[in-house]
Formats: C-alpha cells, structure tokens, sequence
C-alpha cells in the first residue's frame, strides 16, 4: 500500500534573464491511498497535476512538502541509496514503451536483471522468457523492436517491468497510441497480473474505457487538488460537475474521432 499524505509540490518561475519572479503550486495538499492488489488510476485534464503526482511517488521529483509511504517506510525521508534500493522493488511502463532499439525482445526484458540482479545468464535468461509467456510474446524474442507493433511493444515493457518481481507498478499512459482493442488487451494485462502478484499498481490515463473496465480505485486530479476518489461504478453516480465534465467530455471526443475515422475523413 502506497499513503500519500498533504503533498506538495511547486515549481520556481524565472524571468526571461533568469531573476527568480515567483513559484507555482502544481500539486496542492493531496492526500490518498494506492491499495494494494488493485488497479490504482489516475486521472484528470492535461495540465492538473497527475504526471506531477507519479513523479513524485517514483523519485523522479521531490516534493515540496508532505509524505509518501510505502508500506509505511517514508520514501520522501529516505537517503538517497536508500532510495535507490527502494525503486528496485517498482516497476514502470512508459508512455512510449522506451525500449532500446539496439536490443532484441528478449535482451529488452533482461536489461534489469542484467543490470540489478546477480543471477546467473541462464538464470536470468529463463526469468525473461517467463516473463514474455505471462503477456503472450513467447516466439518473438529475437525480433527488434522496430520489427514489432506498438501494441507488442508495450507487451514487451510491461514484462520488462515486472521480471524483477515488484511490488509496485508504475504506468504512464500504457495505451498511448493503441486502437481501442489493442487498448483492452494492455487493459486485461494490467489487471490481471495486478491480481496474480498482489501488486500495488498506479495507472496514469485519459482512456474511459480503462477507467470503466479496471478502474478499482480512481483518483481524480483538478488543478492540484484530489477532487473526488472512488471506483467506477461510482462515477455515474456521482454528484461532482467536474467529474461528470470531465468524464463525458472525453467520451465525447473519443466518440467523434472514431466517427470521423470511421467516414474515412483524415484529422
């Protein structure tokens, strides 16, 4: 379980020359609970502070003020060896699957353990080709990633960020640039290797239909603040306009692009 407690964080501004002019609060006293062995959400308008918040919970900033506790071990107080022994125990996915073009499938998915663990080549190996069964690649593990489709592609870094078994998982738009079934299946991937390794798992999304099919425990961003948290049978019923705008605003749009995509007319 991950405990976020009165977090902030705030950004100094800078004159064209430099002169410091002022701060600006992105994130605003949040507080919430990831909850382990769920699909954890994220979302909220571009711009309201979620990529801010899961930077913050990985180390790649540091807050302002506030705590963030990982199982109870305050991540924000940690030295920074400390630190770096704690992000051994986190997985992350990235946008846009970030994998090395240079290696093939399979060296993609070692490079961690190359990197952290002290298992054996044949070990290590055998750990990777484990891995790709559990997200159904097995067969393409000497292909490149130039050889494969995106939505392999993020096949192969979700098997990467999970070979060295974590016990959090960090997503940042998984289905960036997928179509809609691609999308499901990064979907039911998700969620089901959250349930089978107990994960605590952080997903970062404007995707509706993710938010509706494995969103357990949804937090919703607005301008820094958490402004509503709940799972998604919830949202319809909930009685927070900006929730709701946000909500069919997206459906909305998706609706009318795959319209317009449907017609055959270029966007």
């Amino acid at each position: 379980m991950i405990e976020v407690k009165n977090l902030y964080k705030a950004f100094e501004e800078h004159a064209a020359d430099g002169t410091l002019i002022g701060t600006k609060e992105v994130l605003k006293g949040i507080s919430t609970v990831f909850e382990d062995g769920k699909t954890n959400l994220i979302i909220g308008q571009s711009g309201s502070g979620k990529t801010v918040l899961m930077k913050n919970l990985v180390g790649l900033l540091e807050p302002t003020n506030g705590q963030i506790l990982y199982d109870g071990r305050d991540f924000v107080a940690m030295s920074k060896s400390e630190k770096v022994h704690m992000r051994r125990e986190m997985g992350m996915i990235f946008q846009s699957a970030a994998l090395f073009d240079s290696l093939n499938v399979l060296e993609n998915v070692m490079f961690p353990l190359d990197m952290f663990s002290t298992m054996t080549l044949r070990e290590r190996e055998k750990r990777a080709m484990e891995c790709l069964e559990r997200v159904n690649l097995v067969g393409a593990e000497a292909k490149y990633p130039g050889e494969i489709s995106g939505g392999m592609q993020k096949r192969v870094a979700i098997a990467r960020a999970i070979v060295m078994n974590p016990k959090y998982l960090f997503c940042d738009e998984p289905n960036s640039g997928l179509d809609p079934k691609t999308s499901l299946v990064i979907d039911d991937l998700l969620h089901g290797i959250t349930k089978e390794f107990g994960m605590t798992t952080i997903i970062n999304t404007h995707d509706m239909n993710s938010v509706m099919g494995i969103g357990e425990n949804i937090i919703f961003i607005y301008e820094g603040h958490k402004e509503w948290q709940g799972e998604s049978h919830d949202i319809m019923e909930s009685k927070n306009t900006r929730l709701t705008d946000f909500i069919f605003a997206s459906n909305l749009q998706k609706k009318m692009r795959e319209a317009v995509l449907a017609n055959g007319i270029k966007i």
